[in-house]
């Protein structure tokens, strides 16, 4: 199996590689869009400012590349808000695959979230195994407003998408490759898909 982490210079990869290497599996770090689209699985980080991200995209192509993938693709974190319609994060206009928006979270709350936290109504073979209520880890500013593609909930101060799906699309908002046991089953239900 060929597993593609896309590396665009906006993402925590290397704790992602390691995370698949403990599951048996070699993820290959790359730019090139031709790598890339010959993958069996592809896997869209990000880590930092969603403006300079999307610019970094942009240098290299990879922003018309990305939405015509046909193979599974999982955004996570940074990666799954830029794969939304819009970001308010820079005033940033998204890759348009979740047909959401995504917004800061309001003073009321700490900002950033950091730590752990549960997701629950869990829809998709994303979750397989997953149980309800359990814990993931996270760390952002920003969240995703619910959408028809939501399959999976979090509470921080208001009830947002914290993984979407839309066909071969999926995005996580919070971090497998930090999230204990719980989240190698989700990197591994991924690359099983």
């Amino acid at each position: 199996m060929k597993l593609v982490i896309i590396n665009y210079g906006a993402g925590n990869i290397k704790s992602i590689q390691f995370a698949f290497k403990r599951l048996g599996y070699e993820a290959i770090l790359s730019d090139n869009p031709e790598e890339i689209i010959a993958a069996d699985k592809i896997i869209f980080p990000g880590v930092g400012e969603a403006g300079s991200a999307m610019a970094m995209l942009k240098a290299s192509g990879l922003d018309i590349v990305i939405p015509q993938l046909k193979q599974p693709v999982l955004g996570i974190c940074l990666g799954m808000q830029l794969l939304c319609e819009y970001t308010e994060e820079g005033n940033t206009k998204g890759l348009g695959i979740f047909k959401t928006v995504v917004k800061r979270f309001s003073n009321n709350v700490k900002v950033p979230q950091m730590g752990w936290n549960v997701i629950k109504d869990l829809k998709s073979d994303l979750f397989k195994g997953i149980k309800e209520n359990e814990y993931m880890y996270l760390v952002h500013s920003y969240y995703a407003e619910h959408c028809d593609q939501t399959i999976a909930k979090t509470d921080y101060g208001i009830n947002y998408a914290s993984a979407l799906k839309h066909n071969n699309f999926y995005g996580v908002q919070f971090h497998p490759e930090k999230s204990s046991l719980a989240g190698e089953k989700i990197l591994k239900n991924f690359i099983e898909l």
